[in-house]
Order: C-alpha cells, then structure tokens, then sequence
C-alpha cells in the first residue's frame, strides 16, 4: 500500500487551541466524515477493562486464576465449560449490554448529526448503536460481544446471546435492578460457575459456541457482515474524490491495516482528503500526508465536549 520511502511520524505537540481551531475548519468544510474507532475511543468512554470495574465484577475469578483484567481473561483456559460461560457472560453483559459511564458516545453523534458519516470501528461493545448512531452507517470489523457462533465455522451464521447471558449472570447470584439492568449484590458471593444446562449449544450443528469475534481463523462474517462491510465500501466509492474527513478516535498500532493504513492511504490518494488522528500518546501520520494531518495528542473526551460546546454556542466548525 506504501512505498519504502514513505514512514510515520509523530508530529511535535501544538498548542491545544491551535490544534482545536483547525479540528473545527476541517470538520465545517467537510463534505463527509469516516470515523475509524479503535479501543481508546470505548476506553476515554469509561469502559476500562482493568481497575474498579474488573475489580466491581470480577474480582473472584482476579483471587482465584490471578487474572488481573478482561483483556488477558478472556484468553484464560479455564477449567471447564461451566466456568468459561461464567467468565464470558460477565465480559458480555457487562461490556456490551451497559451504557458507557460517559457522553462521549451522544456528543460524537450530535457532531455527526448534519453531516454525512459512516463508523468503520474494530470495538466489539456496540456502543455507537446504543448510543443511537444509524446502523446502516457502521461496519464492526472484529464481531459483536452480543452475537455467539458455532465452533465449526462451517455454519455461517450469528445467533443474538442476551437471553443466554443474561440466564447466566442469574444463575451466578447477580441481581436485576429496577431499571431492567444487572449488577453485583449487595451482600452474598458469586458463583463462579454456570448450570450444565446453560452451556451454549448450536441450534444448527449441536456444537459448543464461541463469541463470535475474530480471535482466530473461526470467525464467521455472516449476511449482515457483509452487507455492512458493502455499505462501507460504497460509501468510499461515493467520496473517493470529495471533501472528507477521516477522523480517527484512539486508534492504536494493534490491527493497523484495519483503520489507520487505509486511512492514510486514502488521504494520500485524495487532494481533498483530510486526516485527524486523536490519541492520547499514540498520535501519528504518514510524513506523505504531513499537510493534510492533524494529531491530536489529547483525551479524546476532553476534545468532543469542547467542539460541543462550540456547537451549542454557534461557533464556526461545528
């Protein structure tokens, strides 16, 4: 996609406002805006996979196996399929089927509001669909926490896991609150395993299920993924040639060639074309596209409330 010639760079810190200003030009003159949302964007919005909340909901599994996050947990062999879908409900609900604790989520639609979009995000949480974001304008790259699979990736298709998960954290003690929302209780242990009789089995093949994310070769792009990944390819198509902005949100170097490699091939290619990189320590771009970048080395909340703010107060950008 690159030449040889061609490398990153991590442009020297501008003074905020300055930065600010120009985020706001870009993002008034744009004919189109492509989020590219990595996991700093659901982590600036409070859903950390450490610290309090691992502890809050998981701090069991923490004294027991010397876990000490979600991240890694979810890679732990753990004993038995019981104890796996106690583990993996908890990551689900509690990942996927909660609103993030901060508006960073409502403030980066209320930007999109008039503006013509697509999200291409390798989050998993689905937090811009709950969050109100078109779903006819996202493409989730990596799966959803709320879908399940066989582990024969022969049968093609996704099956929804709320009741599943939800009789699971049931079944482990957690209690139901008035608004319809699970948490810990008050007073009592967890379990820490699941009834046999809640082991997820395919409806189609009668095998063991997996969370359908793209972990390894099993993952199963099923209809509506590739009707996603379509719409998002006729939205490129659609401005190859415009003013867009490609507004990248916490986007790391973990599955660079999902996002930000596209993204400044894309702005390479488009005169028009203009990239933001907002990360918090790991802003860069590509030295081709120096004068078309802008990297933010800045919480990406503390940058989507103050464009709000601008936007209440009609000021020019936003």
């Amino acid at each position: 996609m690159f030449g040889f010639q061609d490398k990153a760079i991590y442009p020297a810190a501008a003074l905020y406002e300055d930065e600010l200003a120009v985020l706001r030009e870009k993002l008034a003159q744009a004919d189109a805006v492509l989020v590219g949302a990595g996991a700093g964007l659901s982590t600036a919005a409070g859903l950390t996979y450490g610290g309090t909340r691992f502890q809050k909901y998981f701090a069991d599994f923490a004294e027991k196996y010397g876990i000490r996050d979600m991240y890694t947990g979810g890679f732990y062999p753990f004993p038995s399929p019981e104890v796996y879908w106690a583990w993996w409900s908890r990551h689900i609900y509690f990942n996927r089927y909660i609103d993030a604790p901060s508006d960073i989520y409502p403030l980066l639609l209320q930007l999109m509001r008039d503006k013509d979009y697509f999200v291409l995000t390798t989050n998993v949480d689905h937090q811009f669909q709950r969050n109100g974001f078109d779903k006819r304008r996202l493409f989730y790259t990596q799966g959803d926490y709320g879908l399940l699979q066989s582990v024969r990736p022969e049968v093609a298709k996704t099956y929804d896991n709320r009741e599943m998960v939800e009789s699971m954290l049931e079944a482990q003690g957690f209690v139901r609150g008035a608004d319809g929302s699970f948490d810990v209780p008050s007073a009592g242990k967890l379990k820490m395993t699941v009834p046999s009789g809640l082991v997820p089995k395919c409806p189609d093949d009668g095998r063991d299920m997996m969370v359908s994310l793209r972990c390894d070769d099993r993952f199963v792009e099923d209809e509506g993924w590739h009707e996603a990944q379509r719409r998002y390819k006729e939205f490129l198509r659609n401005h190859e040639k415009s003013r867009i902005l490609y507004l990248e949100l916490g986007v790391g170097m973990n599955t660079p060639v999902i996002i930000k490699y596209p993204f400044w091939y894309y702005t390479k290619q488009n005169p028009q074309a203009f990239y933001v990189s907002i990360n918090k320590g790991g802003a860069a771009c590509l030295d081709a596209i120096r004068r078309r970048s802008l990297c933010m080395e800045e919480d990406i909340g503390r940058v989507l409330h103050d464009l709000h703010q601008d936007k209440e107060a009609g000021g020019v950008g936003v």
